[in-house]
This record gives structure tokens, sequence and C-alpha cells, in this order.
């Protein structure tokens, strides 16, 4: 009879973990959504020279739940020509994706709760980053949806162009994804921030070439983050497209108010527009966590001799998923929207013959075909003459087209 009922009590507390966990990061998810709102707002308007939120709570900190609170009790309206039931599915086919993503991303170490390991993650399959590929993939149904069951032309412009560009860059964005693959050598978000722990010096491969010295000396001084491997233009890659994904500036065709009103969600009100406000800041979210845990070591950090140990990975996870949610606001700040034709040239002409090259030169740099310099050489020569040709083919295009006008 022990047996059993061993093996149940170790049933119900796994699942009261798994709960937990669960519990625990949905509502992460919602609070850092409410204050990812505020900061873009107030960081913004410090850059514009203005106030921004000060009236609801301290600092305005209140001021997004107002504006939830406002959009609940707003008149919910569907369009007369509008498929009813895809209408009302849509938004949720765009938040529930934001959510699931977020379910393989460490943000902590092992901990010990009543005698058992716990992994500070909400789940760790074996095909954790292919699960992220499907799920952010599935996004595209509920911009796509949203746009056509409205029934009007400028909602159906906005969802084309938003499947458009994300079907583009979701092929740089895998390429990117594979080199990290590639080169930690598992699928598991918790195998690639444990690859990246340690110093760079301890990962150097030992030999007599320049390179290897070097990385030995100065190894010593640099975490073994993939950004600071020959992973950084990946790094680049996917960052773009990342951001290409999320439709955010300078690439937020999907919603040209001077173009198409508002986009795929011009028809929507009351809480299902909400909806689609709480996906877009809580994919910000979610692939700037993503971000940090395949290039920048996740939760691993320093950890001083102060407090409890399992705190400081957490602290650093959210220091540096922090950063990039203030690069992404910086960026909405600071360039002006892409032509259409820029957006998509620069995703197939540009960003996916690159990723590709480079995720050849790393495959090269497992097998060992060559020395790390001439690697480092045809990257760097290929990188430039990349750089070279974005700025002076679209010069000469644009001047042939000026002339075609005259």
């Amino acid at each position: 009879m022990s047996d059993p009922l061993l093996a149940g009590h170790l049933t119900l507390a796994i699942f009261l973990i798994v709960l937990v966990k669960v519990v625990v990061a949905f509502a992460f998810l919602m609070v850092s959504v409410m204050l990812m709102i505020w900061f873009e707002r107030k960081v913004i308007s410090d850059m514009q020279n203005r106030i921004g939120p000060n009236r609801a709570g301290p600092f305005g900190l209140l001021q997004t739940l107002a504006d939830g609170i406002k959009l609940f009790f707003k008149e919910d309206l569907i369009p007369d020509q509008a498929d009813r039931f895809v209408f009302k599915l849509a938004p949720y086919l765009s938040l529930i994706p934001a959510l699931l993503v977020f379910m393989v991303v460490p943000f902590g170490r092992t901990v010990t709760v009543a005698h058992h390991s716990v992994e500070l993650v909400v789940a760790n399959p074996p095909m954790g980053i292919l699960f992220v590929l499907v799920v952010s993939s599935v996004a595209v149904y509920g911009t796509m949806l949203a746009g056509w069951s409205s029934g009007s032309k400028y909602p159906l412009l906005g969802s084309i162009r938003g499947s458009a560009q994300m079907i583009s860059y979701e092929a740089a964005m895998g390429l990117s994804l594979a080199a990290v693959l590639l080169n930690s050598g598992s699928l598991s978000t918790w195998d690639i921030v444990g690859y990246q722990a340690g110093r760079l010096s301890a990962k150097a491969q030992s030999g007599e070439n320049f390179l290897s010295k070097i990385l030995h000396d100065v190894g010593h001084y640099i975490p073994h983050w993939n950004v600071f491997t020959l992973l950084f233009v990946p790094f680049v890659i996917f960052f773009i497209a990342s951001t290409a994904e999320l439709n955010r500036p300078p690439f937020d065709l999907v919603e040209g108010e001077q173009e198409i009103v508002g986009g795929f969600h011009t028809e929507y009100t009351s809480l299902r527009f909400a909806l689609f406000f709480l996906a877009e800041f809580m994919n910000t979210i979610t692939m700037s966590a993503i971000i940090v845990t395949l290039f920048f070591g996740g939760p691993n950090g320093p950890i001083p001799p102060i407090g409890p140990r399992w705190i400081w990975p957490i602290l650093w996870f959210l220091g540096k998923t922090i950063v990039f949610l203030y690069i992404q606001v910086w960026i909405r700040a600071s360039l002006p929207r892409l032509r259409y034709d820029q957006l998509m040239s620069l995703g197939w002409k540009y960003l996916i013959p690159l990723s590709l090259v480079w995720l050849l030169i790393i495959a090269g740099r497992q097998i060992g075909v060559g020395d790390e310099m001439v690697v480092i050489g045809f990257a760097l020569v290929f990188g430039l003459g990349m750089v070279r040709s974005v700025f002076v083919g679209d010069r000469d295009r644009d001047q042939e087209l000026g002339k075609e006008k005259v």
C-alpha cells in the first residue's frame, strides 16, 4: 500500500509544482504587459520631450489599467458583412501563441522545493525551439483571419500585408535559429542556456593558431554567450526578423495609419481590440525573452555572495530582457516606417542569403573545415559586400525610378 500511496503523493506534488509555474508565468506576463505599455509611453515621451502618463496612479503606473477598463466597457460592434465566428475567433489566435511561446523560456536555474529539484521553466520539451517556431507561425492566422473576416477592404489589405511580411521574415529567422542549434547541438532551450554557461576561455578549442590564443587569453573575462562567438551575425538577423514578425516599427506596415486606417484590426472594438493590443505587447516581451535565451545566456550571470543564490539568475534574466525591451522602444521612437518594397527587399534579397551563407560557415566551422581566421575573413568580406550591395543597389534603383518618372 505504501508504494501506490507514495506514487500518488509524488504525482500530486509534481502536478502542484507545474500548476504553480503556469500560474506564476501567466501572472508575470499579464503584469509585464501592463508595465510594458506604461514603459513604452514614458520612454517615448522622454525622447520627445513630453510628460507621458502622470494621472492614474503614481507616475501614471495605473494608466494602462484604466485604459483596459475603458475598453472593457465599450460597446462591442460586429460589422454586417463580417463572418461572425471567424471575426470572434481571430483575436484569440493572436493572443494564445504569445502565451504559449513563454512556456519554454528558462527564467531561472534549478531550485529545490520539498526535496524536489524544480527547473524554473514552465515546460522543457526536447524540441523546445521547434515549438517556438510552430507556435509563433500560428499567429499569422490571427492577423489574416481578422482582416478577411471583417468584410472591409482596409483590414483585408492589412492582413495580406501582414501574412506576406511574417512568412517572408520567418525564413531568415529560422535559418538564424538553425545556426544556434548547430552550435549548441540541442533543440532544448534549457540545454541551449546550459551550453552558454561559463567563460569563453573554457569553451575555446585548444590550438596553436592566432585566434585560439586570443580566445584563451581574453576569454577569462568574457561570458560564453552565443553573441560573443560566430553567432553575432545570426543574432543581428534574428533581431531584425523578429522585429518584423512582431509588426513593430519600422516594420509596422500592417498598421499603416496613413494608408490603410488601422490595418487588420480596423473594425474591432472593445475587448476584442484589447486582445490584439495585449497580444502585440506580449509578443514583444516573449520575443525579447527568446533573444536573451538564444544569444545572451538566459539567466546565466555572476552570482554575488549576497542573498539567496536562486534569485540572481532570475534578476539576470529580467535585466537582459528589459534591455531589449528598451531597445525596441528606442527603435520605435527613432526610425521612420519603411516602404513596402524596402521591407520585402530586405527580407528576401539580403537577410535570407546572408543567414544561409552564415549557416554554411557555422557548419564548416563545426566539422573543422578551414582555419578560424579564414572563416572570419570570409565572413567579414561577405558582410561588407552585402552592406555595399544594400546601399549602392538601392540607390541606383531609386535613381532609375526617378528618371522614369521624369
